[in-house]
């Protein structure tokens, strides 16, 4: 089923209530900042509202993960109002404005489209990436850096960061030949981390043997993922809050008793999981 076209009436007035709004979220923000405003927002840096800014964007995460379509427009709107509070910041300082960021980011999306907005044709998704790293390279404001994992953050979270630095490897070709190459290389890295994990040694060498291990096991873990078409960072946090939710379960069941988890035994606590699993197959 195809959704509804809007008129070009309704497009006009939808663009005007939006437009007004944003002006009306810029305007409390000039507020806070200003003379009468927040001593709190007054002080703040595009710096200290980047951090901010990635905490409200895992918010976003979790609630996308979670389903909850009204607090993922509530998550939304957090997004957006940092995204504006450091363009305002910008704005102040008379280096640009809403209307720069807005220009830039839709001249490079046209400009990286060229099969949508051009005559360029592309077969499947692969051909897509493909051209978008190519152009990529080929803008002016590039990193010149021969790498091409430098324009990997390093400020990324592990995993995260671990895909996306594996995934601009495989596109210049070093990559497995399949999945079960990739599976093979973790029964090999599991085996490399048992070897050393038996030698039960705490010399802080045999540690840091260990700890590089079974680094090497999460990272062909994550490829594994990536070839069977699944994100790390989000089959992860399926898997926590599948736990997390488990876990309380059992919480709770104990609590009714007077008691506290860690009051139960190893038996209880075995008893509970199964039926938490029962209770939360998702």
């Amino acid at each position: 089923m195809e959704c509804p076209q809007l008129s070009s009436k309704e497009k006009i007035s939808n663009n005007f209530g939006v437009s007004k709004k944003i002006n009306e979220l810029f305007n409390l923000i000039e507020t806070l900042r200003g003379k009468n405003g927040c001593p709190w927002d007054q002080k703040q840096t595009p710096r200290s509202m980047s951090i901010y800014l990635i905490e409200e964007m895992y918010e976003l995460v979790e609630a996308i993960i979670r389903k909850d379509p009204n607090h993922i427009c509530e998550e939304l709107g957090d997004v957006f109002f940092h995204i504006l509070f450091i363009t305002s910041i910008y704005k102040e300082k008379g280096i640009f404005d809403l209307e720069k960021v807005i220009g830039r980011i839709t001249e490079k999306m046209i400009r990286r489209h060229p099969h949508v907005f051009g005559d360029t044709k592309v077969e499947n998704v692969e051909d897509v990436r493909k051209q978008w790293h190519h152009i990529k390279q080929t803008e002016k404001n590039h990193d010149p850096s021969p790498s091409v994992l430098s324009s990997v953050p390093k400020s990324l979270p592990a995993l995260m960061r671990a895909y996306q630095v594996s995934e601009r490897a495989a596109r210049c070709g070093f990559d497995w030949d399949d999945i079960n190459g990739v599976m093979a290389k973790v029964e090999e890295e599991w085996r490399e981390f048992k070897h050393e994990v038996d030698s039960d040694s705490e010399l802080e060498t045999n540690l840091q043997k260990k700890s590089l291990e079974f680094g090497d096991i999460l990272f062909t873990l994550m490829n594994v993922a990536r070839f069977a078409g699944i994100h790390p960072e989000t089959a992860l946090a399926e898997s926590t809050n599948k736990f997390e939710k488990r876990f309380k379960f059992m919480e709770t069941e104990i609590s009714k008793e007077g008691r506290h988890i860690d009051s139960a035994t190893r038996i209880e606590m075995n008893g509970l999981w199964e039926k938490a699993k029962q209770k939360f197959q998702d």
